[in-house]
């Protein structure tokens, strides 16, 4: 093999080349959504189902970074209600403080304490609180990458360590009722940065802000997998052995990108909280990780904007399903989850995809763009195994 050779491996397209509809198709579909979410989802939608369309926009921001660890990475994560609420206990102490005015927060009234515990003192200031909101989680998420994946644990064995963390967080939150609220968390939030939350205007400026962030945030994570990282995650995924045999370090690839993920479930966090006034350790246990997972899986965990897709709809069949449906909501529930996992094993944006293949196998064969052979045509792409050149790691 010559210094200039070059390694072929399965991975998934970066999204380059292809004719100008191909490379106009996704930006065209993303304004198309951020219209849809900015300006007509808030003239349409009352102040309830505005509110509700902003909790599950807030867990596709966590299905983002599932997506981002699971789907090009390969990691599956159980755990990620720990680093979602990391962010939303962050926000819910600061938002206690501010409407406590100097004085103790409720609940601690209520269990005893009779002095501000020193780990609540630093969230009195609302930077501070955002901030950890996000390098809190990215911190834990850095440490445990840095132990777990240097001992080359992957697999299902990640997975319940990952699991297992979500448990045992939930029984320490329980467990310290001053400190946290225990079962019931915290809640009764009345005010953030002067505006009452209670008012539609407040909750219509949250839904912005949460709207806003996750397309920022997807934006962001759709470069890095189009990026020299995310086809080196995609190859970690796929061969983690032979990456390192090429000379690259998979650990570190894949801290950064838990890192990453974790980061954007704690900023998931702390948006939630006063979208929907409450934190508690219900919301971040074993059941919430697994549903964020479930999701992902319906909505195509191949796709970042398919694990967008699959939190919204699992989110809206979860309150449809309950109004509708009070007593059998559940089963309908995990009936939808079978039904598309049986029909679309890569999940709802997968169909899509396939759809979109299978239509154009049907249509003619176009000419090869950018200057091909005279009378030559386009090759057949198979979307799920594409070849994408993977560099030699420099010496």
């Amino acid at each position: 093999m010559t210094a200039t050779a070059r390694n072929v491996v399965p991975l998934a397209p970066p999204g380059r080349g292809g004719s100008w509809r191909d490379r106009l198709r996704g930006p065209a579909v993303f304004t198309l959504v951020a219209v849809l979410a900015l300006v007509v989802a808030p003239m349409l939608l009352e102040p309830f189902r505005l509110g509700l369309l902003a909790k599950y926009l807030c867990f596709g921001i966590v299905a983002l970074g599932i997506g981002l660890a699971w789907g090009q990475g390969g990691m599956l994560t159980l755990g990620q209600g720990v680093f979602f609420g990391l962010g939303g206990y962050a926000m819910g102490m600061y938002l206690k403080l501010h409407d406590a005015g100097g004085d103790l927060p409720d609940f601690m009234v209520w269990s005893g304490v009779e002095k501000l515990p020193a780990l609540w003192a630093p969230f009195e200031n609302p930077l501070f609180a955002i901030a950890f909101a996000v390098a809190g989680p990215v911190l834990l998420a850095v440490l445990l990458g840095a132990l777990v994946f240097r001992q080359r644990v992957r697999g299902a064995y990640f997975a319940i360590l990952t699991q297992a963390l979500a448990a045992a967080t939930v029984i320490l939150l329980v467990g310290q009722q001053g400190l946290t609220g225990g079962t019931n968390g915290l809640t009764n939030f009345f005010d953030l940065f002067g505006q009452d939350l209670a008012a539609d205007q407040t909750q219509r400026g949250l839904y912005l802000v949460v709207a806003a962030v996750l397309g920022v945030l997807y934006l962001l994570a759709w470069q890095l997998v189009r990026s020299r990282f995310g086809r080196l995650l995609v190859a970690v995924r796929d061969g983690e052995d032979r990456v390192r045999f090429l000379g690259y370090n998979p650990a570190t690839v894949k801290t950064v990108t838990f890192a990453v993920s974790a980061g954007m479930a704690g900023l998931a966090g702390a948006l939630f909280v006063p979208v929907v006034g409450i934190i508690s350790p219900a919301l971040l246990g074993v059941v919430p990780s697994l549903e964020l997972v479930v999701a992902v899986a319906v909505g195509g965990r191949f796709s970042l904007a398919g694990a967008v897709l699959g939190a919204v709809l699992m989110g809206y069949a979860k309150t449809a399903f309950s109004e509708e449906f009070a007593d059998g909501w559940l089963y309908l529930q995990g009936a939808l989850f079978i039904l598309v996992i049986s029909l679309a094993p890569k999940g709802v944006f997968g169909l899509a995809a396939s759809a979109r293949t299978l239509l154009a196998a049907r249509l003619p064969r176009r000419a090869v763009p950018d200057g091909g052979p005279p009378g030559a045509t386009a090759a057949k792409h198979d979307v799920s195994t594409p070849l994408i050149e993977v560099p030699e790691p420099r010496a």
